[in-house]
Order: C-alpha cells, then sequence, then structure tokens
C-alpha cells in the first residue's frame, strides 16, 4: 500500500542578519569558559553574565554560580562581572576583601562610563538617556556620585527636566536602546539646552544599530516577525518595536522554539526571524526545524552587513 504523504503549506523564512550574538557577548561567554577552565568549578558570576536563559543555563551546568550581589561570593572564589557593567562600589567591595575578580563588561559599555568619568570630572552634571532599572544603567549612574547623573527615558520628561546649570550639562545614553527613539530625546535635549554636550555620535552600539537596520529593512516583506531573545533583553525588546514601527504589526518575542503559539501565524506567508544580540545562533536553528516539521520550508537571508569586530579578553584569561 502507498503511504500517503501529509501536504504541508509553504512557508518562507526570512532570516535577518546580522543577529544574535554581538561581540560584547561573545567575550562575556568566553570569559566564564575561560575562567572555569583556570580556576575549575565554581566560578561565581554577578548578575546573569547575559540577558539570555538558555546561555545562562548552559554555564550554570559547566559550573557558574549566578549570585545578585558579593555577599554571597565566598572569600577564596573568583567572580566575574556581567557584560551589562557594575557601578564602582562593586569593583572597589571585591578589591576590599581581597577577591580575584574578571571584569566582563562590553567594552562599549565601558567607554560611555569613560565619557561620563570625564564629564563629571570637567564639573558637569550628566543626564543618562536610559531605561530604569536595567542593569546598564545602573552600572553607568554608579560611575559618578550619587545626584550627579539624572535618567531620562522620554522626551516628555526632557520638558520638566531640572538641571543645576544648563550651561554646563553632557549627556550618555544606554547602548541598547531604539535608534529613533534616543534620536528624539537628544533633538529634545539640544533643543532646550543648546549649549549641552554629548558623544561624537550615539552611543548606541553597532550591534544594536546593525540588528535593528536589518529588521527595519525586512519588515515590510513579511506578514510576521519573530525575535529571539529574553523578555528582560532591552536590545530584544527594542526589535519588537522596531519591527512594528516599520510596518511589521505581527512582532513577537519568544525565548526558543517551544514559546511560538503556531496558531497566530495562520496565513502567514514570509516569516521574518531574528535575534537578540544575547541570543545564540542554536535558537534560531531551532525554530528552523520547528518550522519544517509544520510548513514546507524555504529559507531566504537577508543579511545587510557583516560584523567583524572582535573584542580582547582580560590579560589573565588571554593566555
Amino acid at each position: 500500500m502507498t503511504e500517503t504523504l501529509k501536504f504541508l503549506p509553504p512557508l518562507t523564512l526570512v532570516l535577518a542578519g546580522p543577529r544574535g550574538f554581538c561581540a560584547g557577548v561573545d567575550r562575556a561567554i568566553q570569559i566564564v569558559e575561560r575562567a572555569l577552565a583556570k580556576y575549575g568549578a565554581p566560578v561565581y558570576v554577578r548578575h546573569e553574565i547575559v540577558h539570555n536563559r538558555f546561555v545562562v543555563d548552559g554555564l550554570r551546568d559547566k559550573g557558574a554560580v549566578f549570585v545578585e550581589e558579593l555577599d554571597q561570593v565566598p572569600d577564596d572564589a573568583p567572580v566575574i562581572f556581567s557584560a551589562h557593567g557594575v557601578p564602582k562600589r562593586v569593583p572597589d567591595e571585591a578589591g576590599r576583601r581581597g577577591l580575584e575578580f574578571l571584569d566582563a563588561t562590553c567594552p562599549l559599555v565601558s567607554k560611555v562610563h569613560t565619557q561620563a568619568e570625564r564629564h563629571h570630572a570637567a564639573g558637569r552634571q550628566i543626564i543618562l538617556i536610559g531605561h530604569a532599572n536595567h542593569p546598564e544603567v545602573i552600572g553607568t549612574m554608579g560611575q559618578v556620585p550619587e545626584g550627579r547623573m539624572i535618567l531620562v527615558e522620554t522626551r516628555e520628561q526632557v520638558e520638566s527636566l531640572a538641571v543645576e546649570d544648563p550651561e554646563n550639562l553632557a549627556f550618555v545614553t544606554q547602548t541598547t536602546l531604539s535608534v529613533e527613539e534616543t534620536a528624539g530625546i537628544v533633538e529634545a535635549l539640544r533643543e532646550r539646552f543648546p549649549a549641552i554636550q554629548g558623544p561624537r555620535k550615539e552611543d548606541i552600539c553597532y550591534a544594536t544599530t546593525n540588528r535593528q537596520a536589518a529588521v527595519r529593512k525586512m519588515a515590510a516583506g513579511v506578514d510576521a516577525l519573530l525575535v529571539l531573545g529574553a523578555p528582560n533583553s532591552s536590545n530584544s525588546r527594542r526589535l519588537v518595536e522596531t519591527a512594528k514601527d516599520a510596518g511589521c504589526d505581527r512582532a513577537v518575542l519568544v525565548q526558543r522554539a517551544a514559546d511560538i503559539d503556531w496558531s497566530t501565524l495562520t496565513g502567514v506567508k514570509r516569516l521574518g526571524i531574528t535575534a537578540g544580540a544575547s541570543a545564540p545562533e542554536v535558537l534560531v536553528e531551532e525554530v528552523v526545524d520547528a518550522a519544517r516539521q509544520r510548513y514546507t520550508v524555504t529559507v531566504e537571508d537577508a543579511t545587510i552587513a557583516e560584523e567583524t569586530i572582535t573584542f580582547k579578553l582580560p590579560r589573565a584569561l588571554s593566555a
């Protein structure tokens, strides 16, 4: 008897590029893995090394222990600071305790920290464009004494902003924001405070910019778009917002293939897929495999740029 073949509807998967890991995330993960190889388990990590459960669980399985504060770290254990950066008090405390520590802060975040320190040394009050309670924002605000940096989240907040001296201001930005959102706030700051000083170019990192540009370009050509990333990943959430702003209303954030509600994709012929900067490529492959079980899949590449940037590891681990 001839076996009846199951008919699978056609679906074109459009894979955004660049997507997934950025150089800062790749560096941070390597730091944990090499520290485990050098010191042996356990190695302690203050806060999630990056915002992705799959990555964090994988490192935990290898012997990493994730904690929120240094008082959870034993005196004789190595500790790593996350890619998002930490307030100055954290390495200061580690130094007082004699802890061996490694800083996995993304170099682009460290660059913002350096800018903040220079503005503070010059006597300027600093405005930080960012999202409250995000680890990167907490780390950046912790580079200067309390009260010397003001957080602004929206353009509207600029209108009611109370500053010490309008002629002596500077601004910096969180690296994982939406390019358009930040540009609007910067415009409002410059309109209200013409003397304000800022970076020569926006602090939004190259990876955030590239991933948003790729989504913006593909949004009009797909019926729906999946962003692979964690709910607490700022850059992943911004990708969803970017897709919707660019005309793809059916853009959703999912952590991995098992979280996809395929019934919501009924009628979709072209499905865009991208991944936040802390989401590994294996999660994209997982979605493609899951789609092949339900559709006759055609895969299209939608790469707009190639990324070749790499960041050096700390000297203690680079040998």
